[in-house]
């Protein structure tokens, strides 16, 4: 039988509709359209999809069990690789990574198999049916681990470590585990219940939680390497980052993680069943073109504005946020401003935004990174009118922990230095990865530094105690 050259159509709201309510845009496939997408894997002997995939899922054995009619088989092959598949499914950037490399892709007129849409039928498949995953997990613990911060690297390392036989407890300062896939990643996008029922098959292994806990400040990482015989660090990089255009402290210029922390976190998209309103905007606009620029505009279109416009200093060939997220927001009516930048935010005389001044720019010769850098185009300048600016430029470390912990070895960006391939750093026991090490990153990149550090603190621990594999 031929293969089909495109994926397997997949249901989504339709933008007039969705705009108007935060509830998932991607409905997901049914059995039936994903065994028809499963029948588009070549079952590639070499499988450039695993490696392409930072968890090294076995990609091809579980399209074949959902090929074969096997959702059980599948979940069982997923579960051995991720401890957060639904997230996975839903949030990775794939076509970058397992679907990039995919072979069948790579032929004229061919589109890659839809691997992330499949991962995410099998976990939403499980879940449907309230089953569990079943994971035999030793009774003889090998040692005590503490994991700071329960964002992906955390979860993962927690789920890996108690897999093999380790005592986990995770410290979470906010009142609830989940980090980014919580406050930072919109309702339509993930689920809060998606979340939560991920976390829920973690915490059933045997991790153990503890919330409202801030390192350096409720405890310290003395106290903790004293009690623990290994700590991963996965606090995640919180603190926003601006510009510092002129007009910064204006009201109505926020930046995109306490925009999206008052909407995901407090409910805001909720109100008033829950009674943290988010600002009422008419006009929106926000700095930036990752997913957080994308997420912030979408989550204002949805909150009522009646115009949102992205301001990014370079072109759509640059953008660095996931294509589908870009055409979702085109679909919304989100307003793209390529090559631009703002150079002031205006007050309206009563310390209040009143709009941006911005500038057009050119792409010059390469920087550092290897991206042309904007140049800016003289007397360009031209007016956004908005009440409501948003600056999703990134986010740094979050300076509490590191503050108290001076024996820790930071880089120059003030992350800290930690060996990119199993997470150790400095000091002797700690490891650490995720956006704490790499900068503001992707959910599937933590994870996979997650699982890195689980198998390097393993053999530290066994190491210094002596314990054979």
């Amino acid at each position: 039988m031929a293969v089909s050259r495109t994926k397997t159509p997949i249901s989504e709201q339709p933008p007039e509709e969705r705009i108007r309510n935060f509830s998932e845009v991607c409905l997901g496939y049914t059995l039936d359209e994903g065994q028809a997408e499963a029948s588009r894997c070549l079952q590639c002997k070499d499988a450039p999809c695993v490696p392409g995939c930072p968890v090294a899922i076995d990609i091809p054995g579980f399209i074949l069990a959902i090929k074969e009619d096997d959702m059980p088989k599948a979940v069982e092959i997923m579960s051995r690789h991720t401890n957060l598949p639904a997230v996975c499914g839903r949030v990775c950037p794939q076509e970058t990574q397992c679907e990039g490399v995919c072979k069948l892709g790579k032929g004229k007129g061919f589109e890659p198999v839809a691997i992330g849409k499949l991962e995410r039928l099998v976990a939403d498949w499980n879940y449907s049916r309230e089953s569990s995953r079943k994971t035999d997990i030793p009774e003889k613990k090998i040692g005590r681990v503490a994991v700071v911060g329960a964002g992906p690297a955390g979860l993962t390392v927690a789920g890996d470590l108690v897999k093999m036989g380790y005592d986990v407890m995770m410290y979470e300062a906010l009142h609830a585990p989940g980090g980014v896939l919580m406050y930072g990643i919109p309702e339509f996008r993930l689920p809060k219940s998606i979340v939560a029922k991920e976390i829920q098959g973690i915490t059933d292994l045997g991790v153990k939680f503890e919330a409202n806990v801030v390192i350096g400040r409720t405890i310290t990482m003395q106290e903790i390497m004293s009690e623990f015989d290994a700590c991963f660090l996965g606090v995640g990089a919180g603190a926003p980052n601006f510009q510092g255009v002129p007009g910064t402290t204006l009201n109505g210029v926020y930046s995109a993680s306490e925009y999206l922390t008052r909407i995901n976190l407090m409910h805001a998209y909720e109100f008033p069943r829950h009674d943290t309103p988010a600002k009422k905007s008419r006009d929106v606009v926000v700095i930036g073109g990752g997913n957080v620029a994308m997420d912030a505009a979408r989550s204002a279109k949805r909150l009522g504005a009646d115009n949102v416009s992205i301001v990014y200093r370079r072109s759509l060939n640059e953008l660095p946020a996931r294509i589908e997220e870009y055409h979702h927001a085109v679909e919304e009516g989100i307003v793209f401003n390529w090559l631009t930048n703002p150079t002031e935010y205006v007050d309206n005389g009563e310390g209040k935004l009143k709009g941006v001044s911005c500038v057009r720019m050119e792409l010059g010769e390469p920087d550092a990174s290897g991206r042309r850098r904007p140049v800016v185009i003289s007397g360009s300048d031209f007016f956004i009118e908005a009440d409501t600016a948003i600056e999703a430029i990134g986010q740094g470390a979050n300076k509490v922990l590191l503050s108290t912990f001076p024996e820790l070895k930071l880089n120059k960006w003030g992350y800290i230095d930690a060996d990119p391939n199993t997470g150790a750093t400095s000091v002797s026991g700690v490891y650490a990865g995720g956006d704490i090490v790499t900068g503001a990153a992707t959910v599937i990149l933590a994870m996979g530094a997650g699982k890195a550090a689980a198998v390097a603190i393993d053999g530290y621990i066994r190491s210094k105690k002596q314990t054979p594999r």
